[in-house]
């Protein structure tokens, strides 16, 4: 039996890769690996190939590990039995089907306006306050809130709350266990009620978008489509709110990036996807399969009921895709990443995640060209209570 390595993945300073990973990734594309909570060991797969045949292949299933306690980063499971993440096709397929629908290329188009309306308005604010200013307080947290929740019909005196109930649900502290079950609870009951009232109000939000089933498509029930909203609402606040503060830190930190984005702020989208490829914006793994039959995985033999993890952080610094993987190379050669997951389970959000990161980041940078931290980069302070890489704060000046 190979080696089994305890692996917290709790590794927190700024944005560097986790020496942890990097040492797995070393000893050969399969590891196994013990995480601070759950029953079991688990296969942890870390190159491109490998990812990519464990997301796609229907012999690794994440529905198996419902009902389970599974290896995992945190005290309570952030998914709900019921939720979109482990399901696998056909199950799946159809709740998958009615989010993507309100995530296509020409409904984000039709978003953008909006978000950048809200962008401009926040750095509107920021601006009038005065330096300095908390980016992570004045842009990340309440842009990416605010288009979540204006798409799930949120009342506004409840996006505070939303934020704060999907902030407790990402913890990794053990005597954090039962505030984050009271949040997955709290939200779990808040959808079922807005589900319902949305079902007897109508409206135009994204609620009603997915409980209108297309022809030959059996409707969602009003469970699935509070686990749904759920599901989105973490999403909502996840990626999206860490990455504005993250790239922002990258830009004001690297000044030839800054110079760079100045000059030729067209090249904000090629610069965006290298950007999301570096960063490592969350801590180890997600979700678990487990192999349903044995199963070789780069040359290592998986048996049937292991668990198995994918680092989709290692996968994106694979030496035999990406040249030079820890470089963060704007000019590099265009590849798919794996930032928003593949397979099955790719963010089905994901669209609208970069185009609130174009938005969020265009905005900043063209309305203050001058814009720079206002403390020592040493100085900002990073989180290190939950499953995300981004900064507590981020003060800056311009």
């Amino acid at each position: 039996m190979a080696h089994t390595a305890a692996c917290p993945f709790d590794y927190s300073e700024q944005l560097e890769f986790d020496p942890s990973l990097a040492q797995l990734m070393a000893g050969g594309p399969v590891s196994r690996i013990r995480l601070s909570y759950g029953e079991a060991e688990a296969w942890l797969v870390t190159t491109f190939d490998g990812v990519r045949q464990v997301t796609t292949d229907p012999r690794f299933s994440r529905a198996a590990i419902v009902g389970r306690d599974y290896p995992r980063m945190t005290p309570e499971p952030i998914v709900s039995p019921e939720s979109i993440n482990v399901m696998d096709p056909p199950r799946g397929t159809r709740l998958r089907h009615a989010a993507a629908r309100a995530f296509t290329q020409s409904s984000v188009k039709r978003m953008t306006p909006a978000i950048e309306e809200v962008a401009h308005r926040l750095v509107d604010e920021m601006v009038e306050q005065g330096p300095p200013a908390d980016l992570a307080r004045a842009l990340s947290e309440p842009l990416p809130n605010h288009t979540i929740c204006a798409l799930l019909d949120v009342p506004d005196e409840d996006r505070p709350l939303m934020l704060r109930r999907t902030q407790q649900m990402l913890t990794t502290a053990p005597e954090a266990r039962q505030t984050a079950a009271e949040a997955k609870q709290h939200l779990r009951a808040y959808f079922t009620a807005l589900v319902a009232e949305r079902r007897k109000d109508g409206g135009s939000g994204l609620i009603t978008t997915m409980a209108a089933a297309e022809q030959g498509e059996e409707p969602l029930s009003d469970d699935e489509l509070a686990v749904l909203a759920l599901t989105l609402i973490l999403s909502g606040n996840d990626t999206a709110t860490c990455q504005i503060s993250n790239i922002a830190y990258t830009l004001l930190t690297r000044p030839e990036l800054h110079e760079r984005l100045r000059r030729s702020p067209e090249q904000l989208p090629r610069l965006l996807d290298e950007l999301l490829r570096h960063i490592p914006f969350r801590k180890g793994v997600g979700i678990p399969r487990v192999a349903l039959e044995d199963v070789e995985v780069e040359g290592v033999l998986i048996r049937a009921g292991d668990y198995v993890h994918v680092s989709y952080l290692a996968a994106n610094r694979d030496p035999k895709v990406f040249v030079d993987p820890d470089v963060l190379d704007v000019d590099r050669a265009s590849h798919p990443h794996m930032t928003f997951g593949w397979g099955g389970h790719h963010c089905v959000a994901s669209t609208l995640a970069v185009a609130e990161l174009r938005t969020a980041i265009g905005v900043l940078f063209t309305r203050l060209p001058h814009l720079r931290l206002a403390v020592p980069a040493e100085e900002v302070r990073w989180d290190t209570g939950t499953i995300r890489r981004f900064p507590l704060e981020l003060p800056v000046t311009w």
